[in-house]
């Protein structure tokens, strides 16, 4: 099998529209979250979330292109393009026919699907739809379109599986430089559902946090007072590449992708098993394909989304899996900082993983104010502040809906 290593990194979060402003917010651990401005949720239970802030599309893309791709997309596309430049590939040079795009987003163009049925089926009932409805909608564009920009002819699709979604991306772009079957990916996930019906149905499951005269402290994951999570939008891309191919141009690697595993609980559509019984074996492949023991792992991490069920899951499940080591990780949850970027959460997440390790600091898991006694005490939850710490391997978790795991581990070169 070949080596796998991520060569560039790209991002739009709601702490950071770039690495740089990203890596900043992961290091002073900034709250995201805010009232909702792209709609008016006076309405709606949850009024806040963590939007994107100071994206201008028409900064990146001209008025009249902009109009015609969704949201999810542009945040796709301005991500890819920073991973591509930070990647230092040679556009040029390189075998574009080995150049594959896999891109993730575990609902797609729900603000275009959206205005469409109210402008036109509960507005005048006229059926005078967008030419552009469909193609601005459906989950695989993004990745249609970035490989349009870039004339990449290699293998492209999407991945759908709700939050777990951007990870399997990633390794599924991991399985297939391994197998040779491409030199280079770009990969990762984008979402953009801060709309009203997204915030309408995950209301209406009890999912999202109402904490609305406290948002910036509503995320709050391992806290014995979390009420649901924060909702959240943007995207990560990453650059896999082959590590001869890598090596060879002189390339600066972040760190190799070493393994990769996903599951599903088969128990419920929302909840997650109780005692984390996917999640263990998720994370127990993952080690096994990476030839790693649990204390080689520096830090994990977490899917942790700050409810009241999946967040003691996970523990009990990395505290079986790492045994006496659990106690000598780093665990957190960035999603405290980020909010919840569902189908993109596995892209931005990685990327922390990965400027973890190349800064040597933990990014904390705030809004910690009351333990809760069902979790372990003696975890090392980087609660509220960074912790330095060198880090040479990490293990990243995420989780779906439908009961959908997955775990990639990356190891320093």
């Amino acid at each position: 099998m070949k080596r796998v290593v991520i060569t560039g990194i790209g991002a739009i979060t709601p702490i950071g529209n770039t690495i740089e402003a990203y890596l900043d917010g992961l290091q002073k651990g900034v709250s995201g979250a805010n009232m909702i401005t792209l709609f008016d949720a006076t309405q709606f239970k949850t009024r806040f979330a963590c939007e994107v802030k100071g994206f201008n599309a028409e900064e990146h893309f001209d008025r009249r292109e902009a109009r015609r791709i969704d949201r999810f997309t542009q945040f796709a596309l301005v991500a890819a393009a920073e991973a591509l430049q930070n990647s230092g590939l040679d556009l040029e040079v390189v075998d574009k026919d080995r150049v594959g795009v896999i891109w993730a987003s575990g609902i797609g163009g729900l603000a275009t699907l959206e205005k469409e049925i109210e402008d036109h089926v509960l507005g005048n009932g006229i059926p005078k739809h967008n030419p552009f409805l469909i193609p601005k909608m459906i989950a695989d564009i993004p990745a249609g379109q970035i490989s349009i920009q870039y004339g990449f002819r290699g293998i492209n699709y999407a991945t759908v599986s709700a939050c777990a979604s951007s990870s399997h991306a990633l390794m599924n772009a991991y399985d297939y430089i391994r197998l040779g079957k491409a030199n280079v990916f770009v990969a990762g996930g984008s979402e953009a559902t801060i709309t009203k019906t997204a915030v309408g149905g995950f209301n209406s499951m009890k999912a999202l946090s109402e904490r609305n005269d406290d948002f910036a402290t509503a995320s709050r994951p391992y806290d014995k007072d979390r009420d649901g999570f924060v909702l959240g939008e943007g995207a990560g891309a990453l650059i896999l590449e082959e590590y001869e191919h890598a090596r060879k141009r002189g390339a600066h690697i972040y760190a190799e992708v070493v393994g990769a595993a996903a599951t599903a609980d088969a128990y419920h559509i929302t909840a997650p098993h109780p005692e984390g019984a996917g999640v263990i074996n998720v994370m127990h492949f993952a080690l096994e394909e990476a030839g790693m023991k649990p204390e080689d792992i520096d830090y994990v991490n977490t899917h942790g989304t700050s409810t009241p069920l999946g967040d003691i899951a996970e523990l009990k499940a990395i505290e079986k899996i790492f045994g006496a080591h659990s106690t000598g990780l780093n665990i957190s949850s960035t999603k405290s900082m980020t909010g919840h970027l569902l189908g993109a959460a596995g892209a931005i997440e990685a990327i922390a993983c990965l400027l973890s390790m190349q800064h040597d600091f933990i990014p904390p898991t705030i809004n910690h104010f009351t333990d809760d006694p069902e979790i372990n005490p003696g975890l090392n939850l980087t609660f509220n502040e960074a912790q330095q710490r060198k880090v040479k391997a990490t293990l990243c978790n995420t989780f779906g809906f439908g009961g959908h795991n997955a775990s990639v581990i990356f190891r320093q070169v």
